[in-house]
Order: structure tokens, then sequence, then C-alpha cells
């Protein structure tokens, strides 16, 4: 059975959350405690950084990797996209600089400062630099990963969204192309843009829906809801879950409406049982729903055990009201039982694509070492930086004798 948290009731199954006036529900709207932290002050220069390369450009800023000319230490370098014929400075980068001081933890990605440039609209913000992000991994990746690393990735997941839920922040943005991952097993939530504290209100208009990447998008917010909860983003971690598992997105809708029908199918259509509140979404009115099915999730995951199958059926289920939090996942018996979770040092290694790293070619150890005896290793050549080349090798043997 699984653990609750000292404010919320014990829970006999997903399906039948008992529920009592004078204790708040699990996924919590409440108003916040005001969280006191020391502020982050534009102390250095960004000229105290050489760039290395470009990681990434998205929206709301651009990335570089750099090194750090003091220390040495390599950083990921944030630009911010400040439009200089407006004052103020962009919400997104000031909830993701709030939300990452507010939610340090070892599985949530490190900010170390803010630095500026010549004029005020040159911004930075320093983080911690991780090798990889999930999904290019998993696109790297030959073979999915093994159950026991699966768990391993799936436990660091649920640490870090619950410390962030416990500190009254959504990340509202959860997907595999923001978990990063280094070359020692360890992940780290990341991309905070979208990130908000729960109980600040909301508003007449009540909270966005332009949230969560389609893909990891929540049912309620699809159906129109104006206000949700910690829930949304344990739908995301439950979408995350059978990526892992499959190796690949598991609703890949061109819409919002194939979407719909896409989970309709998977979980079955919503019922008044599975979903008391599903009339009552401003969108439900115009969707015909489905004649009754059951489930395909057994269909769908042959591979994975009966426990597998309760905590992702827990996770992406209908009713967020019911839906598991990060706490009680936690303490589902699917991480208890065999294989159990690899220790992240024994995870294998990979190039890493925003380092500069590449693969030039795959070859078998055992063609150039007979003596290894036919055992095959992968040979990876990567560029680390311009003009230096080394040889990288993959020596962790992907079976599941070794799980």
């Amino acid at each position: 059975m699984s653990k609750r948290s000292s404010d919320a009731e014990p829970q006999t199954a997903p399906s039948k959350r008992p529920k009592h006036n004078d204790t708040p529900p699990s996924h919590s709207r409440f108003v916040p405690p005001r969280t006191h932290h020391p502020p982050i002050t534009p102390s250095r220069s960004v000229y105290c950084y050489e760039r290395l390369n470009q990681i990434e450009e998205g929206s709301y800023g651009v990335v570089f990797r750099a090194r750090d000319k003091q220390s040495g230490d390599i950083v990921a370098l944030k630009k911010l996209k400040l439009d200089e014929e407006k004052n103020g400075f962009p919400i997104t980068a000031l909830r993701e600089v709030n939300a990452l001081m507010s939610c340090r933890h070892e599985n949530v990605v490190g900010i170390r400062e803010v630095v500026v440039g010549d004029t005020l609209t040159q911004v930075f913000v320093v983080m911690d630099f991780i090798e990889h992000d999930l999904k290019s991994l998993l696109t790297m990746m030959p073979s999915p990963f093994l159950q026991s690393e699966i768990k391993t990735l799936m436990m660091q997941l649920l640490s870090a969204v619950g410390h962030c839920h416990s500190h009254w922040i959504l990340h509202r943005d959860l997907k595999t192309s923001n978990l990063l991952m280094n070359n020692r097993g360890t992940i780290k939530v990341a991309d905070f843009g979208l990130a908000r504290r729960y109980g600040d209100p909301v508003g007449v208009g009540g909270m966005t829906q332009l949230v969560v990447t389609l893909w990891y998008r929540a049912p309620e917010i699809l159906l129109g809801a104006t206000t949700y909860s910690t829930a949304v983003d344990m739908w995301s971690v439950g979408c995350i879950f059978a990526e892992l598992i499959l190796k690949e997105p598991l609703f890949q809708a061109k819409g919002e409406t194939e979407l719909i029908g896409m989970i309709f199918k998977l979980l079955g259509p919503p019922t008044s049982n599975s979903w008391p509140a599903y009339a009552s979404l401003p969108l439900a009115k115009s969707l015909t729903l489905p004649s009754p099915q059951p489930p395909q999730f057994r269909q769908k995951f042959p591979y994975i055990t009966a426990a597998g199958i309760d905590l992702l059926m827990s996770l992406l289920t209908y009713d967020p009201e019911r839906r598991i939090t990060a706490e009680e996942a936690l303490e589902h018996p699917y991480f208890t039982e065999s294989p159990l979770p690899k220790h992240p040092d024994l995870f294998g290694s990979f190039p890493s694509v925003a380092a500069g790293e590449k693969f030039v070619s795959s070859l078998s150890l055992a063609a150039a070492h007979p003596a290894l005896g036919g055992v095959n290793h992968t040979v990876l050549q990567l560029q680390h930086e311009p003009q230096i080349t080394s040889f990288y090798t993959n020596s962790i043997f992907r079976s599941s004798i070794f799980t």
C-alpha cells in the first residue's frame, strides 16, 4: 500500500480515494506559504565565461555550452530574449529563475547565477551543464532502457516532481526533451519556463490551457479546465514512463482532437464512475464518446509486469483527484519487485550531442581485438572540441542478464 503524506488520508486504490472535509486533497489548490530565498544578483559579467558551442534555441532564449574562465567548470549559459522596445523582464524568465531557486534538488537542474553583458538587454542565466536529454538519448540508443534502468530513471523523476510539488511549483511542461541525463545515470528536470506556483491567484480567466506539450497534456486541460493542480504533471510523468518502455512517445497526435481519440482508445472512454467531473468540463459536450470498451494497457505494453501496468494506469487516470501523486508513486510495489532499480553508476555512457560529440563510426572491438572472443562493444569516435578527437567505448552489455 502506498504511503501518504501527513496531510492526506490513506489510499487503498486509485479509484476509491476517500475524502474528508477537514483535509486538503493530495493534488491541492490551496494557497501556498510565501517562500523566502536569497536573491540572485548579476554580480559577474558574461565575459567571465567562454562560449564553446550553441546547444539549442527556443522561444525564450538561446542556450550555449560555456566554460567558466576562473574555475574551468563547463556550464549551460542561457541568453534570455529581451525586447529592446518593451520595458520589463519576460515573465517566463522570471518564473524559470524563481522556480529553480525554490526547487533546489539533486534531480532538478541547478542554477548558479545570473550574469549580464554590455547592455541591459543582455541577460544570461548560468546553469549546470548536463550531457544529454532523454529524448535525444532514446533516439540514439539501439535498444530501449532495461526495466532496472527505467525504474532508476522513474524514481529520480518522481523524486524531483514530488519535491517541486511540495514547494508549490507546477512544472507544466514535463517531457523527455526537458529531462537531462549525465553520464553517471543521473537525470535532472529542466526548462521551468512554464512553471508557476499553483496556489497563486489565477484571476478572472483562470489558469491558461496553453501549457504542456501536446503529447504530454492531461485530459482535463484538453477539455478546457480553467483550474488544475499537480495532477497535470503526474499525467505527463505517465506519458514519460510509457515512452521509456516503448522507446517512442505514447500519444503521437497531430492535434488535440486526435489526441483525445488516442486517449479514449487506450483508457476506454470516460464514464461517470471513472471521471465524475467529466460532464462539467467546457469541451465535454462537444465530444461524442465512443462505445464503451475496456482499457488497452496490457495489449499496448505486453512485456512489463502487472505492477508496472498498475503504476502506469495509476498515472494515466482520467480523474485528476484519483491520479496518483509523486509521493504515492515512489512507494509503489513496482520499484521493489525484481529486477530492482539499477545503481546510476552502472548505466552506460553515450556521446553528448550538446557537447559536440558525434558518432563517426560503429565498429566491433572483436574484429580489432580477436582476444575479446567476439564480444561486441561499440566504438564511438567523438569530436569533443574543434581539432580534438577521441575514442569513446560503450562497454555496457544491453542484455537482460545484467538487470
